[in-house]
């Protein structure tokens, strides 16, 4: 199942033994145990077998995504039995939270870029102290961001283009989930963290725990259930709050944890401007990055309201399972920039190519898998969501054609995180401003509005960009330039 490369170099990494792939019991099943175990926690990624580091890295961070994607899932599920509104109040403060999944994910790409090149460098003291300005930065971000949105929800609904009705019922709704973003922020940031360590397993029980708390209270808050207040739509926001906060809390208790690969124990805390001033930079690529591709989710989110509310639950349903399938492929490209920011610091850019292009394989055939049962069974999927004929028609179309997609979203994920992994923030960003902004958004206005397809046109505006990105990210990625970043 594994390829087998054997490197007689011996990377350092602290005073912690380290393993090789060829010390690892082979097999697949063997290596899924170990990966979900944490049991790799001192794994040398910088050499041995490409195909086993990946699987030991990409198994528990799919399974943290799959774990994230449940959040989307599991509110929608409980939701959509409130009505029409309830679920369009989701979709379009979800769209709002893409401005905090943005600081959040640029954050977090460049923590992981300067954790994982430290700890390839063998520098764990480098690695710790990284991780320590990156958690102060996003707790003075999510402070900003939670008060801004608190006081202003009702009119970020309305210049959503929400109805009257969604910003009655709505608001208290974004209220919390705006407020309590702390938690979003520390999840993304801490996690980043641990997987540019290649402590993929603790992000991986990090999630589980958030979302089996998410999955038990959001119904619960929502209709009342026992002791609980009945809620409602905000019901669903208190619950994942609760989740989240319990989850970051957890993941901070890990960055205590001695021996670990990145470990704040017994440090002081101390600010380090020139460091922080450095992740900024770097995070602020990433962010912007981020931002372009959410802000063009944001942008379709408002074409489609203008086709009113079943319109918009039918899409807010049919993403919600899309975003269940795509993260776990995050899972994927998550591994594969950890892979490149540890093999650059150990001096093997080779390897991280290599690990690229095999990750870019495993994640196209999952995906392409994933897509045929989402095309054939797209009825039946969104049915388990909603019995209104007309949004289950929306839902069921936005399915279909943005899975016919997949099998081009499998390596165009892979390898736009993978130039985030060696600290090349700017190409992948300059790669989303053109898909998403110059060409996605456009692309559907004029299928949707224009042509007279209306949602239709703006499901397949999706698959058109985000294959348009496969293609250029891996024409731009065979020239090589992210080998020579510095971080």
């Amino acid at each position: 199942m594994f390829e087998l490369e054997k490197d007689t170099s011996v990377a350092a990494c602290g005073a912690a033994a380290t393993t090789t792939g060829a010390d690892v019991p082979p097999g697949l099943w063997a290596t899924i145990r170990q990966a979900v175990s944490g049991s790799q926690v001192h794994y040398d990624y910088t050499q041995g077998s490409i195909g086993r580091a990946i699987f030991l890295l990409s198994v528990p961070m799919v399974l943290e995504m799959v774990m994230e994607s449940l959040f989307a899932v599991a509110d929608v599920f409980y939701v959509a039995k409130l009505g029409a509104d309830a679920v369009a109040t989701v979709g379009l403060t979800e769209s709002l939270l893409t401005l905090i999944y943005t600081v959040a994910m640029g954050l977090g790409i460049g923590a992981t870029a300067t954790v994982a090149r430290r700890v390839g460098e063998g520098d764990r003291e480098g690695a710790a102290h990284a991780a320590v300005q990156a958690v102060t930065l996003g707790v003075i971000v999510a402070a900003l961001i939670g008060g801004a949105g608190v006081l202003l929800a009702p009119r970020l609904l309305l210049l959503m283009g929400a109805s009257p009705g969604v910003v009655e019922n709505g608001a208290n709704y974004t209220r919390v989930m705006l407020g309590g973003n702390v938690a979003i922020m520390m999840l993304f940031l801490i996690n980043a963290i641990f997987r540019g360590a290649g402590d993929a397993a603790i992000a991986m029980r990090v999630l589980w725990l958030a979302n089996l708390i998410n999955i038990v209270l959001a119904p619960c808050f929502i209709f009342g259930f026992g002791p609980f207040p009945e809620l409602g739509v905000t019901g669903a926001a208190v619950a994942t709050t609760i989740g989240r906060g319990t989850g970051a809390l957890y993941a901070f208790s890990k960055l205590l944890r001695p021996g670990a690969r990145v470990s704040l124990a017994g440090r002081r805390p101390r600010l380090d401007v020139r460091l922080m001033l450095r992740l900024v930079r770097l995070s602020a690529a990433g962010a912007f990055q981020v931002f372009i591709g959410m802000a063009s989710w944001i942008g379709l989110v408002r074409i489609i309201s203008s086709f009113g509310s079943d319109a918009l639950a039918g899409y807010t349903i049919g993403i919600r399972v899309i975003i269940f399938a795509l993260l776990p492929t995050w899972g994927m490209s998550n591994a594969a920039a950890t892979m490149v920011g540890q093999a650059l610091g150990a001096g093997k850019p080779e390897r991280a190519e290599r690990a690229v292009w095999i990750a870019g394989f495993y994640s196209m055939c999952f995906l392409g898998l994933v897509g045929v049962l989402f095309v054939i069974f797209a009825g039946q999927i969104v049915k388990l969501f909603t019995a209104d004929p007309s949004v289950l028609g929306y839902g069921a179309d936005c399915l279909r054609v943005v899975a016919c997609g997949f099998l081009f979203y499998g390596y165009g994920m892979v390898l736009t995180q993978s130039f985030n992994g060696a600290g090349d923030t700017w190409t992948p960003t300059l790669i989303n401003l053109f898909v998403f902004w110059l060409w996605e958004i456009p692309l559907a206005y004029l299928l949707a509005i224009t042509f007279g397809f209306g949602p239709h046109g703006v499901f397949l505006a999706i698959t058109i960009s985000f294959s348009t990105l496969a293609v250029v990210s891996a024409l731009l990625f065979r020239k090589g330039n992210w080998k020579r970043q510095v971080i």
